[in-house]
């Protein structure tokens, strides 16, 4: 045999596997169109059938079992062809419709999901272990979308509509939810998720997974023992929020906390936690709380220190005053892609608040409130880690002068897209050592040794 019939050959060959392969996945996705179908036939047809007074007051092992049972009535009369298992999934997925969030529970309930991604009814994305991943998870169509939408908002005293399409909310689990609604949403309702764990994420957690390193840990407690302000910085997805509540950890158990959050997402463990959360104007415009008017008020709650989910605007001066007045180990979250970057940025929001300050004035008071800027990111392979933990030392001049005392530097990436590097100190020996030292802290001799390397793999 010739190349040339070699390659035609293997050509008819291509097309041959490429059409069975697209005739696969059409009876795949046929099949799913029917399914969805019959569970939306079967929904409806249940909620005609049942009094939903009377099932909400069952327990939930005997609803499941009341639509079951209705479900197995209504196949056999309409004589559908179903297996057990298929009549199994139709209790499971009519119970979700009726009680919880559609088709979104099967991926709640799935513990290695950090993120939910809906881009419209038609398209579910999910984060798995750092990497996005496409679903075979739909909704019947955008009014469907909504009403799983409008359900989530109402349970946390939210609403969302053409007049207020973008909303943040909660679900039960902690978890935050973003919706955005036409006309803000050209081709259908969005919602994005960001899980939280049942179990958060301790300190061994985040050494075993490379986040930080023990001696990185052991400083970050020792600051949160020793009463120290720290801002945590990062972008998008890059853990701040996990870090918080990792330093919060370290918060002594007799300390009356504040937490204050746009989606109440904190999971503290100290006994004494007032949390606080902020609401957006009613239909008539008014009503709006602030997390700035929530600072404010959190001064007058006898606080010991005061945790600020993300500082956005012009709350970030009263938090800076809140840090300079008696309020020592405060925390907050800030979006920066640098530590440096989050102190320009903290800069631009205290100019939001209404003041003509001058900038050495606005520099001199984030010098004296915030003592140690920890940059966490998210690397390219979805892994995140602790970049860097950076101490100020106070202005000099019109510039905020900072030490580096511990960083990851990266040296290449592996064959399977890993991010290889080391985590290392500078070398320097911080100025909070002496505060440390006075609360009582005591750090090994050879914690800010440079020649101590921890790779990661």
């Amino acid at each position: 045999m010739s190349l040339r019939d070699q390659i035609a050959g293997n050509r008819l060959q291509l097309v041959g596997e490429r059409d069975e392969a697209a005739a696969a996945a059409l009876a795949v996705r046929t099949k799913s169109e029917a399914y969805q179908r019959l569970k939306r036939e079967m929904h409806l047809t249940v909620l005609d059938r049942v009094e939903l007074e009377r099932l909400v007051r069952m327990p939930e092992e005997q609803i499941r079992s009341e639509i079951g049972l209705l479900i197995a009535r209504i196949l056999d009369e309409r004589k559908e062809p179903a297996n057990d298992l298929e009549r199994r999934q139709l209790t499971i997925d009519v119970y979700d419709e009726m009680f919880g969030f559609g088709p979104l529970e099967v991926l709640l309930r799935d513990p290695t999901v950090s993120d939910i991604l809906v881009n419209t009814a038609k398209q579910t994305y999910v984060e798995r272990r750092g990497r996005l991943e496409l679903t075979d998870i739909t909704f019947y169509d955008d009014a469907h979308l909504m009403k799983v939408i409008e359900k989530i908002v109402s349970r946390v005293g939210r609403r969302i509509d053409e007049s207020s399409p973008m909303v943040d909310a909660r679900l039960p689990d902690g978890s935050r939810v973003n919706a955005i609604i036409p006309p803000s949403a050209v081709d259908g309702p969005l919602v994005s998720i960001r899980r939280f764990a049942v179990n958060p994420l301790q300190v061994p957690d985040l050494v075993s997974l490379q986040t930080l390193t023990p001696p990185m840990a052991e400083v970050l407690d020792g600051l949160a023992r020793a009463k120290v302000n720290i801002l945590i910085s990062g972008g998008t997805g890059s853990g701040k929020t996990t870090l918080l509540n990792v330093l919060s950890g370290f918060i002594p158990n007799d300390e009356r906390i504040v937490t204050i959050e746009d989606a109440a997402e904190l999971q503290l463990r100290q006994q004494h936690v007032l949390r606080l959360e902020t609401r957006p104007p009613n239909i008539e415009g008014r009503g709006e709380i602030t997390q700035r008017s929530l600072v404010r008020n959190a001064l007058r709650m006898r606080p010991d220190r005061i945790i600020l989910g993300e500082v956005r605007g012009a709350e970030a001066l009263d938090m800076l005053n809140a840090m300079n007045t008696g309020h020592e180990g405060s925390l907050a979250t800030i979006h920066a892609n640098t530590p440096r970057d989050a102190l320009t940025r903290l800069e631009n929001m205290i100019s939001l608040a209404g003041l003509a300050l001058p900038p050495r004035t606005m520099r001199q008071q984030i010098a004296s409130a915030i003592t140690v800027v920890v940059q966490a990111a998210r690397l390219t392979d979805g892994r995140r880690k602790i970049m860097s933990i950076s101490e100020l030392t106070g202005l000099e001049g019109d510039v905020v002068n900072m030490q580096e005392i511990f960083t990851f530097r990266r040296t290449g990436i592996d064959s399977t897209g890993a991010v290889r590097g080391y985590f290392c100190a500078t070398g320097v020996r911080p100025k909070f050592s002496e505060r440390l030292q006075a609360f009582g802290v005591t750090l090994p001799e050879n914690i800010y040794d440079p020649a101590r390397r921890f790779e990661t793999n």
